[in-house]
């Protein structure tokens, strides 16, 4: 996978972010991993990618930033993770890949994206066979992790 798959998921994330939240976000170089540690204390959430291109992406969330997140959104306080935090958190990253589907598809890369999975805490494993790329995504609120593993 190169970085011209890879931008426009950075870019994606920078975006929503900064339209549905109003946080200014920056992403670092992409790393490339060969597995995923440290998903424990974490909310993540997996989109399925089918098309010319196919695999996951995986969003990783802390879990103090998820919730201010969804502060941010509803403007309500929320003091645990909940089926409304994790709703609202999967309608985040699904709206994020999908544009980045979109950011794909200028560049003749046609993939669709399958509903978000998300999984509060544990082991969230991206098979072995594809390296995966992986950045931290800098937010006022906390970091997120976002890894791309497409192949």
């Amino acid at each position: 996978m190169t970085n011209s798959v890879f931008a426009p998921f950075s870019k994606a994330t920078c975006e929503v972010f900064k339209l549905l939240l109003d946080l200014d976000v920056s992403a670092g170089a992409p790393e490339t991993l060969k597995a995923i540690a440290d998903t424990e204390e974490k909310v993540n959430i997996v989109i399925g990618v089918t098309g010319d291109l196919s695999g996951q992406i995986l969003y990783r969330f802390p879990k103090e930033t998820t919730l201010e997140m969804v502060r941010i959104m509803s403007g309500m306080e929320i003091g645990e993770i909940d089926d409304f935090v994790t709703s609202a958190l999967g309608e985040i990253a699904n709206i994020i890949s999908g544009n980045a589907m979109t950011g794909l598809s200028e560049q003749k890369v046609v993939c669709d994206i399958l509903p978000p999975r998300v999984i509060v805490g544990g082991d969230e494993s991206m098979p072995k066979d594809t390296p995966i790329l992986s950045t931290k995504v800098t937010t006022p609120i906390g970091d997120v992790e976002l890894d791309i593993q497409v192949s």
